[in-house]
């Protein structure tokens, strides 16, 4: 290394936005070469880290606190804001840009706003529409102003976050919509169908299923690898054999659906979407802060593995998808609760969620015009983040 390199500044504000937090930047603040881009990124977060702990960086060696968000005003019809998400790789040189964050989709609307991007009202509620650049999808989102400022303090508790905060209410739009993802058939079921069986090698026959909303995602019974849904990130991630299992079925999923043409491709350069989740029952657990939750107050369990972990709380695209599922007869989620449902509240290893959406049957299938849940987003830090010159 040469001794008279420097450091260079990047303007970045590092956010939380629901369950996870990363680095938010301007469009014109990164190269806009993409390989160039993408190692300043890595850079930024401290990826790869042989060690995996991002010593050297902003990340915080967990999939929900690896990652980044470029966010532009929208050149789109009907759009405010769009912006691109990016799930960095800890141990590996890689940006994953094949499926949007949920959690940070919160934060996006009040970094927008703050950085001048969109007009906002000096109090009551910002309302824009966000392109999600990555899977091509319209989000509304519901951002509260006081006195010329996004309100980011207030009494809204999600479980998983530590603080209360104000509330944002999120609205995925056109879940069904065919023009998604660019690189498959994006239809919410891409086989056309509500549940598909997997062979896999060492697994077996998996009943799973493949759908596509907010991100794509495969959805399991716990009972098919002999859980029960309430499991522990702190138990379930020292099963190294287990994770292997998830892996090996989340490959072969991504290939079903058309995501991956291979399950080699998958692992090694499709980390972050497909997401794998599976559910149980409604069964009482105690929640990682120590909080009990009851079975009656929830209508199903439900656990999602991320970049190869068991989640800590859940993805905000998971939320999403569950919500549809839950929606449509047959798929793995509806048959565990036993019945159609447009609103449901679900246990995560950090307490419980509540989310909606509404679908109805059409001549082309299954359609989901919009599924809503409720996030919070608050600036941790702004100004600029160092990085050795390039």
């Amino acid at each position: 290394m040469n001794s008279a390199q420097r450091q260079v500044e990047i303007p970045a504000v590092y956010m939380r936005g629901g369950s996870s937090k990363g680095v938010f930047f301007l469009v014109e603040d990164l190269p806009a070469d993409p390989l160039a881009r993408d190692a300043v990124l890595l850079r930024v977060i401290g990826s790869p880290d042989p060690y995996e702990k991002q010593l050297d960086g902003m990340g915080g060696a967990t999939s929900s606190t690896s990652k980044i968000v470029i966010v532009s005003k929208s050149r789109r019809p009907g759009c405010d804001v769009e912006y691109w998400f990016g799930q960095v790789a800890i141990d590996r040189p890689l940006v994953d840009w094949s499926g949007n964050c949920g959690n940070l989709t919160s934060a996006v609307g009040p970094f927008a706003i703050n950085k001048g991007l969109v007009d906002a009202p000096h109090d009551g509620m910002a309302v824009l529409t966000l392109w999600q650049a990555n899977v091509q999808k319209r989000i509304v989102a519901h951002v509260p102003m006081r006195n010329g400022q996004v309100q980011e303090l207030g009494d809204f508790e999600l479980d998983g976050v530590a603080f209360p905060a104000a509330e944002i209410r999120l609205e995925y739009l056109d879940l069904d919509a065919d023009d998604s993802m660019g690189d498959a058939g994006s239809a919410m079921f891409p086989t056309g169908n509500t549940t598909d069986v997997l062979s896999v090698p060492g697994v077996g026959e998996v009943t799973v299923t493949l759908i596509n909303a907010g991100n794509p995602a495969i959805f399991i019974a716990a009972e098919t690898l002999g859980l029960s849904g309430a499991e522990s990130p702190e138990d379930l991630n020292k099963d190294a054999a287990l994770l292997a299992r998830f892996e090996a079925i989340r490959a072969h999923g991504a290939v079903a659906m058309g995501l991956a043409q291979s399950v080699e491709y998958a692992s090694l350069k499709r980390q972050h979407t497909p997401k794998i989740a599976f559910f149980g029952r409604p069964a009482s657990y105690m929640s990682s802060s120590g909080k009990r939750v009851q079975a009656e107050d929830i209508d199903l369990l439900a656990r999602i593995v991320s970049m190869g972990k068991l989640h800590h709380a859940m993805t905000g695209t998971g939320a999403v998808a569950i919500a549809a599922a839950a929606a449509i007869p047959g798929t793995v989620v509806n048959k565990i609760l036993g019945e159609v449902k447009s609103g449901i509240r679900f246990g995560h290893p950090s307490g419980t969620l509540a989310v909606g959406a509404h679908a109805q049957q059409t001549a082309h299938g299954w359609s989901v015009s919009k599924a809503v849940m409720s996030r919070s987003a608050r600036r941790l830090m702004e100004g600029s983040v160092l990085i050795p010159q390039p």
